[in-house]
């Protein structure tokens, strides 16, 4: 099939980025892919709209409804495959769809557009009444890049793009977790039989790269509340009550709005080391000499790549029970699981990983590295995102 990738590019590089371009790698060894990207960065640049006219272009972007047509015209796609659209992108690429006549794949990341930020998280709470269109809480919190303004706006949007009828155009959602899926079936209403869940596939490395483990516990991610950062710290503040002097080391990877907090507990405490944005090498190192990563997230996370990452590398995994992760750690196997917020329980488990013997500590990182073999597979994942392709593909011959 000719499939045609539509994505709104973030500001900031993260996961989702990789996730698209590995989804377009691995779709590209079956099908004929094209592209429609649009960047965030857009906005930024000398001579990008002013505020009033992003504020109207984050409604209904005529020049990207515009940019997309083209795509269509030039690509002739059989079906396009959504991804982020917000902002630059904006609700008008499902109008543009429909009026085409272009089924949509929509790949869920995260939660929008049944959340004003995505994360369906706002002040230590989940406001789940947002999958209903109910976004009043999100907004009252500011989620939307922490502007209670922006976030009625986002708000807005969203509603609006509802109530259009425009989504229509989507003929399945695809979740990267079954948590995800769950919830928008049972949360925000979707027909069970057009919402699939699909664990992302990953290029395990056939051969590992030889690690070892210098004591030290890893965490990678971007600074912000939703990632448990500030959970972390306080972790790290009862293990060195409880430890003393042999409190592991912390080294922490990642830019964002806590890097203060980060950078004043690494000005305190000689366990704590901050790493910033890391890449390619760099990664790999620290990745191979870790004794375990972290994922201490407080929001729902939708599936949780770091874990994939640690899994790699053979590392045991130290997770909140937090939406997708407990689908991909098994607590007591692959890694262990504490309450999402809960800075005594990832304590805890930091030190019955301390207590652990180092051949105890390879048994349960090789288990996760077998996990990974065993269910990201490439050809897996193609061979179930067909079974979604030949769906779509038979739920509109049925309805024509």
């Amino acid at each position: 099939m000719r499939i045609l990738q539509v994505f709104n590019r973030y500001v900031h590089m993260g996961g989702e980025e990789k996730s698209v371009d590995r989804i377009y790698r691995h779709l590209g060894e079956r099908h004929e892919m094209g592209r429609c990207f649009f960047e965030s960065k857009e906005w930024l640049d000398p001579g990008a709209p002013g505020k009033f006219g992003q504020l109207r272009r984050t409604f209904y972007n005529h020049e990207s409804r515009e940019r997309f047509t083209k795509a269509v015209e030039k690509f002739h796609p059989d079906v396009a495959l959504f991804h982020n659209v917000y902002p630059v992108g904006s609700p008008s690429l499902y109008h543009a769809a429909q009026t085409l006549g272009v089924p949509v794949i929509q790949y869920m990341h995260n939660f929008r557009p049944f959340s004003i930020s995505g994360t369906l998280y706002a002040n230590g709470v989940f406001p789940e009444e947002a999958l209903r269109g109910d976004f009043r809480r999100e907004v009252q919190a500011g989620v939307w890049q922490g502007s209670r303004l922006k976030s009625a706006i986002m708000a807005m949007v969203l509603r609006r793009l509802h109530r259009s009828g425009w989504l229509q155009s989507v003929k399945a959602w695809v979740c990267i977790s079954e948590f995800l899926r769950d919830k928008l079936v049972h949360g925000a209403g979707l027909p069970a039989e057009h919402v699939f869940a699909l664990r992302h596939s990953w290029d395990v490395m056939p051969n590992p790269v030889a690690t070892d483990d210098r004591g030290y516990y890893l965490f990678l991610a971007r600074l912000v509340d939703v990632k448990g950062v500030t959970t972390l710290l306080r972790a790290w503040d009862i293990l060195r009550e409880k430890l003393g002097a042999n409190t592991p080391h912390l080294w922490i990877g990642g830019e964002g709005p806590l890097e203060n907090e980060v950078r004043t507990a690494v000005a305190k405490h000689q366990d704590i080391h901050h790493l910033g944005l890391i890449e390619s090498a760099q990664k790999t190192e620290v990745l191979r000499h870790c004794r375990a990563m972290l994922a201490p997230s407080l929001w729902w996370e939708p599936l949780g790549l770091v874990t994939y990452e640690a899994y790699d590398y053979a590392k045991p995994m130290l997770a909140a029970a937090s939406g997708g992760l407990t689908e991909t750690v098994q607590h007591g196997k692959t890694g262990l699981l504490h309450e999402p917020g809960n800075e005594a329980a990832l304590a805890e488990d930091v030190m019955r990983l301390e207590a652990m013997s180092a051949e105890e500590r390879r048994t349960m990182g090789a288990a996760g590295r077998q996990w990974l073999l065993e269910n990201t597979g490439v050809r897996q994942w193609q061979d179930a995102f067909d079974e979604v392709l030949e769906k779509v593909r038979s739920g509109l011959r049925s309805s024509t």
